[in-house]
């Protein structure tokens, strides 16, 4: 048992260390051949837009504000596969642990 609870701990102590990198970490997604970027943390917060002057039409504002919303996707699918890729074999792992239903 208390190996058990050395595995745990050795598990919650990788997860939070994973959680910590992922706040830090930053993935871009880029929209309209790249017009309109955006950059966000590995846990998915925006931290910058960017928009090339080009993207700019007063006429079609539209256009501008659908370049955003798919750079912040585009960006947010980047965060979601680092997410994957820093959490999955530590969420994966608690199964090794002998615990029904984990």
């Amino acid at each position: 048992m208390q190996q058990l609870m050395k595995q745990a701990q050795k598990m919650q102590q990788q997860m939070m260390a994973a959680q910590q990198e992922l706040a830090e970490a930053q993935v871009s997604g880029t929209a309209g051949g790249g017009l309109v970027s955006a950059t966000v943390t590995g846990d998915g917060a925006v931290v910058a837009v960017k928009i090339d002057p080009k993207a700019v039409d007063p006429d079609d504002v539209e256009s501008l504000e659908d370049l955003v919303v798919a750079a912040i996707r585009d960006a947010n699918r980047a965060a979601s596969e680092l997410q994957a890729e820093k959490m999955g074999p530590l969420s994966g792992g608690m199964g090794g642990l002998g615990l029904p239903g984990m």
